[in-house]
């Protein structure tokens, strides 16, 4: 599996995607431009000592992004507003999640380009604007990972109770 930021704005955050996709042993990507700098303490801080042992790539957009992503990848747009259920899809191991700026989201044109592979969170509560990105990445990858049977996330991840 591949965790997509795209233009991510809060160092803690991404040191907590960063964390997750070591230990789950997700491919990280982190798209320019970024609202901090990678030296951040605060990121470090968040990430911890997982650093190290996270696969993660640096694209300057979302074009040198696409141009060399696999083309029989698929991606998955994770935003409010989809028109699918993140539950309701069903995810490949190759498969790239994609999640946007945590004060912007992903841009509209984007959404609509992927209108089919765009999906949703769903909330419970219509006053609330939305989740905490890292949360978001943490709901829909454990999903993703639960139905490939975890599948490379080794045995350190909980599964299901017994």
């Amino acid at each position: 599996m591949h965790v997509v930021l795209v233009e991510p704005e809060i160092p803690p955050n991404t040191g907590n995607v960063a964390r997750l996709c070591a230990a789950t042993r997700t491919v990280l990507h982190l798209i320019e431009p970024f609202g901090f700098r990678l030296e951040d303490r605060d990121l470090r801080r968040a990430g911890m000592d997982y650093w190290e042992q996270v696969e993660w790539h640096r694209w300057r957009s979302w074009a040198e992004f696409d141009r060399h992503r696999p083309p029989e990848t698929r991606l998955w747009l994770v935003e409010s507003g989809g028109p699918r259920c993140y539950a309701d899809v069903v995810y490949g191991a190759g498969d790239f999640l994609v999640f946007g700026r945590e004060t912007a989201g992903l841009p509209r044109a984007l959404l609509e380009q992927h209108r089919p592979q765009w999906i949703r969170i769903p909330m419970a509560n219509p006053a609330s604007r939305s989740l905490n990105l890292s949360n978001c990445v943490a709901i829909v990858l454990y999903e993703a990972l639960r139905q490939r049977g975890w599948g490379g996330a080794g045995p350190g991840v909980a599964g299901p109770a017994a």
